[in-house]
């Protein structure tokens, strides 16, 4: 516990005393049970100020309160009221000691914010497999085929994708050892192993040619992206932003450049809940030459950071195309605010979540998390992104009938949407709730349909309807401004 406040007390958007964030944990006693109530009780003329743990009119200890920022001794405190309540209260008992941790940090972090939370040992460690990769494989997939293993799917970050090896062929052996007859999930499992351990495959491909391919494992994050092409454009659906997500893009999008079959790029960020800030900026550096791509703001120094970009389009100015949804959140809200505000994509959809929080994450002596909320997302223009999200400059959540008014009208390169994204652009911190769902109903957060993809192709089919969805964003900061 002494780690945890350690990591909290000088993270945290507002400054906050040791004293306070342990009154409020301990209310986790109270949630817990019902019957147990602690009690500040004032310094008197002869006694110091303490704190009373109460269950049913019986006073169960009086601990005397530490100076309002002694962490070992808020902390010795808060142990020795958590073993007082054990003593007494079969409720606690019940829930056991990992509850009693959860339960401290669960109302410390609800004077908060809404993304500041513990997690214990077991969900931080998948949490951690989630953003990181687990295990070491060669980043295969396999299904049954009419003649034995196919490749199913070929993870972009893995061993197997960096040796050539493709979709569609068939695996007939891995090591020397026959995978005729046997299952998908058997031979997937031969196929993990220790990081850089050796592994051998023998591929046939469709037209038959039998190739050894050789590699070492390793751990392969999770795949977060996925092409499809569709009307002569390519679509790039982002599911997450994990530690290889810009990676991933990176590789399609020099794929799509070489090929010379696409006429426009949509990124499909829809249910995307987001993930690592970095990937964010470094997926927006693909597409936008250079310029500010967030900024963060924060009490502690080290949360305060300009994240500009200047590196080169890889796309060579294609139209581009973000779709978003009332589920878009946190990173891929960064993402479709930065490419947005320097005009360089047109954001399709509903109006985003609204995720505009920054968590940093503490890892505990018990291997569980703290994530704290330490930094608050400004997109280049100024505007916060928390509670408003990121308005897009094409709006299909008010039907199809409205979306094909507003395809219309940009084709005549009016603008039906520049009030409302305008209005987004002028708010800045600390914006209030009412000025925010004021602009926030005009496009109301929905979840995706097949109709945003083709408003998307619609849009970028007609250059002039896509300039105009353009300019709907202001020029400079000034222009923003109310």
């Amino acid at each position: 516990m002494t780690s945890g406040l350690r990591f909290i007390a000088p993270r945290t958007l507002e400054q906050h005393s040791i004293r306070e964030f342990t009154l409020w944990g301990l209310d986790g006693l109270s949630a817990l049970d019902p019957a147990l109530v602690v009690q500040e009780e004032p310094a008197g003329k002869e006694t110091p100020a303490r704190i009373a743990l109460m269950m049913r009119q019986q006073i169960l200890g009086r601990f005397d309160e530490p100076a309002k920022d002694d962490i070992a001794g808020w902390t010795a405190l808060t142990l020795k009221a958590m073993d007082a309540a054990w003593s007494v209260s079969d409720a606690v008992r019940s829930a056991g000691s990992g509850a009693l941790l959860q339960s401290f940090y669960d109302e410390l972090f609800n004077h908060l914010d809404p993304y500041s939370r513990y997690v214990a040992p077991s969900p931080a460690m998948q949490d951690r497999r989630a953003r990181l990769g687990s295990g070491a494989t060669v980043g295969l997939t396999l299904d049954h085929g009419p003649h034995g293993l196919i490749i199913s799917a070929v993870n972009a970050n893995g061993p197997a994708w960096a040796a050539g090896v493709n979709n569609g062929d068939r695996l007939m052996a891995v090591n020397g050892h026959a995978t005729r007859g046997l299952s998908p999930s058997m031979v997937e499992s031969w196929l993990d192993g220790d990081a850089e351990t050796p592994v051998t495959l023998t591929i046939a491909d469709g037209a038959g040619k039998v190739t050894t391919f050789s590699m070492r494992r390793a751990v392969v994050p999770p795949e977060t992206v996925f092409a499809y092409h569709k009307n002569d454009m390519t679509i790039l659906r982002v599911t997450a932003f994990s530690s290889q997500t810009a990676e991933e893009m990176s590789q399609y999008l020099d794929q799509m450049m070489q090929d010379h079959l696409t006429h426009g790029l949509i990124l499909d960020l829809r249910g995307d809940r987001g993930g690592v800030l970095q990937q964010a900026v470094t997926a927006a550096s693909l597409v936008l030459a250079r310029g500010v791509a967030v900024v963060t703001q924060g009490r502690d120094p080290q949360a305060n950071h300009v994240w500009a970009v200047r590196g080169g389009d890889m796309t060579d100015g294609m139209p581009v195309v973000v779709m978003v949804d009332g589920r878009t959140a946190s990173a891929a809200e960064i993402l479709a605010a930065a490419l947005a505000d320097h005009r360089r994509a047109v954001v399709i959809g509903s109006a985003t979540l609204g995720k505009g929080l920054v968590q940093t994450i503490g890892q505990m002596p018990d291997d569980g998390e703290l994530f704290v909320t330490w930094s608050r997302v400004v997109a280049p223009l100024g505007w916060p992104l928390q509670g408003l999200g990121v308005m897009p400059q094409l709006c299909t959540s008010r039907g199809a009938t409205d979306v094909a008014h507003q395809l219309a009208e940009l084709a005549e390169g009016r603008q039906p949407e520049a009030p409302t994204v305008r209005a987004s652009r002028a708010m800045r911190y600390p914006a209030s709730v009412s000025g925010i769902l004021d602009i926030r109903r005009d496009c109301p957060a929905a979840i995706g349909t097949d109709g945003d993809l083709d408003a998307a192709i619609a849009l970028l089919g007609n250059p002039t309807a896509y300039r105009a969805a353009l300019t709907e964003i202001p020029d400079d900061l000034a222009e923003a401004s109310p």
